[in-house]
């Protein structure tokens, strides 16, 4: 009987005393005390049912219990859907119903309202708090120590991730036990993780990040978390001297920035600091070596095959790029239309391929198709170029490209010009339609902190070093730039907000 990620993830572990998670009242559970609780919640998905291939649905907020069932769905063979707590009723019947989830476990607080849509589809329903208390909880207290893993291969799904929405429908990214094992091992060896290790673990585990590679690198590792509910710069400024390595979200480091307690000393001891999920600005980049001494390693991914690039742990981290393909992944920049691969240099859409790619999108032939073609290369959505050097740079989504007058604009390098000019913290550009050009330039900038962006110096600015089809025609200051959970700008959000700026405009 063999079950790829329960036999390199957690068999090594197993009766181990080790400390796998610190908790943030002082408590800890050793490895054996957290696969203790795996097993017997393993077995408590058995006993209501819960068979191998089948869906558990979760919208819980974050807790050992929450990340033990994680645990418990690999060991029992079945697809984990974690699910944004941020979600609503309507949003997880979408989810739920799609899926065809035979559990769905909530927060005791939602049980009325989830209640329905469990039925809808025939799904049990669990409760599951951030204290770790509920009605799944009531069930495992009462269940053996001990799960036999079911025999699973590599190719067999271990999770389903839904993309994020913006446009259309969300389409459920099928993941594998080869998926998520190779990611891990690759991402082990890249940023040099050992059971020496100790993980700031600030992240969300219903999103890859926090839950694919924060968790599972650690675990391959035998490293140690320091396990927080969220993000909370008090808690993380007191445990930072207790850790050697953290992931983040680009947030995270601009509110340590805004602290001036966050210093060289405070990081002293620090081996490693990740950043991903969002791009990174190079402001922020330069700021945070400047002012710990250590450079930020940025990588990029995607719900549908995790980590592809990444800054190297020795050499040049260059801030702006997502660094070089991981052990075992092939990426190349391709023209959007005839998908030919393009000269170095040159700006296209980026495909990947590599053992980290998913199987397809759930219950969708036609889309998969479209996007995963049958050679494995996988046409990631994302514009980009590839260096000399191989480093990869994100330009921007394929649909932020903007198309003025039938010059190709692309986002980035305008926002990258607006965010080094003075008072300016951020910006995201945009297209809107316009009625001569198709579409034309729409700049959002957001202030520093006590500053006044002087618009007619911006302007000055863009005219004097920005070719005419490039310049932005509406700029606009916003206090911040809408968000989602993980940081990433909301441009479907901007793009609806001004969609009528250039109604009435001509010329």
């Amino acid at each position: 009987m063999t079950n790829p990620l329960h036999d390199a993830l957690f068999a090594p572990h197993e009766g181990s005393d080790k400390v796998f998670l610190h908790l943030p009242d002082g408590a800890s559970l050793s490895y054996a005390e957290f696969l203790g609780l795996a097993d017997r919640t393993a077995n408590a998905l058995v006993a209501l049912g819960v068979a191998p291939g089948d869906r558990v649905a979760v919208h819980v907020e974050k807790s050992p219990q929450a990340l033990a069932l994680y645990v418990a769905c690999i060991k029992a063979g079945v697809v984990f859907l974690p699910l944004n707590t941020a979600y609503t009723a309507r949003e997880l019947e979408y989810f739920v119903g799609d899926s065809g989830a035979a559990l769905f476990v909530c927060d005791p607080s939602e049980a009325e309202a989830m209640g329905p849509i469990a039925a809808s589809v025939g799904a049990r329903l669990k409760t599951l708090g951030p204290d770790g208390a509920g009605s799944l909880s009531d069930m495992v207290a009462g269940q053996s120590d001990h799960f036999a893993p079911v025999s699973r291969d590599l190719n067999d799904l271990a999770a389903l991730l839904y993309t994020s929405g913006t446009t259309g429908r969300s389409k459920g990214a099928m993941l594998t036990q080869g998926n998520l094992l190779s990611n891990a091992q690759a991402l082990v060896e890249c940023w040099r993780f050992t059971a020496d290790d100790v993980l700031l673990h600030a992240l969300p585990i219903f999103h890859a990040h926090g839950l694919f590679v924060a968790t599972n690198v650690t675990l391959l590792a035998g490293g140690t978390l320091i396990f927080l509910p969220k993000f909370e710069l008090e808690a993380v400024l007191r445990l930072l001297p207790q850790a050697t390595t953290m992931m983040g979200v680009p947030t995270f480091y601009t509110r340590l920035l805004d602290d001036p307690r966050f210093d060289r000393d405070l990081t002293a001891h620090m081996r490693l600091f990740v950043s991903g999920s969002a791009p990174l600005l190079a402001e922020t980049h330069k700021a945070f070596e400047a002012r710990t001494g250590h450079r930020i390693l940025e990588r990029y991914g995607m719900t549908e095959t995790s980590m592809n690039t990444s800054n190297p742990y020795e050499g040049d981290r260059r801030a702006g790029t997502v660094g070089l393909p991981l052990p075992g992944v092939e990426v190349r920049v391709c023209d959007p239309e005839t998908r030919t691969e393009l000269p170095r240099g040159e700006i296209g859409m980026l495909h990947v391929r590599g053992p980290n790619v998913f199987k397809g999108y759930w219950q969708m032939p036609e889309k998969t198709r479209e996007e995963l073609q049958e050679d494995g290369w996988f046409i990631t959505g994302d514009l980009a170029r590839i260096d000399t050097d191989g480093y990869v740079t994100i330009v921007g989504r394929g649909k932020d490209l903007i198309i003025s007058g039938g010059y190709n604009i692309y986002p980035k390098e305008i926002e990258m010009f607006l965010d080094d000019q003075p008072g300016v913290k951020e910006s995201a550009v945009i297209g809107a339609p316009h009625p001569d050009f198709g579409e034309s330039v729409v700049a959002v900038l957001v202030p520093e902190a006590g500053e006044t962006i002087d618009l007619a110096a911006i302007e000055a600015a863009v005219r004097a070093n920005l070719a005419g089809f490039k310049r932005p025609r509406h700029v606009v200051v916003m206090d911040a730039l809408p968000r989602n959970t993980m940081g990433k700008v909301q441009k479907v959000d901007l793009r609806q907000r001004f969609a009528g700026v250039f109604q009435h405009k001509a010329g």
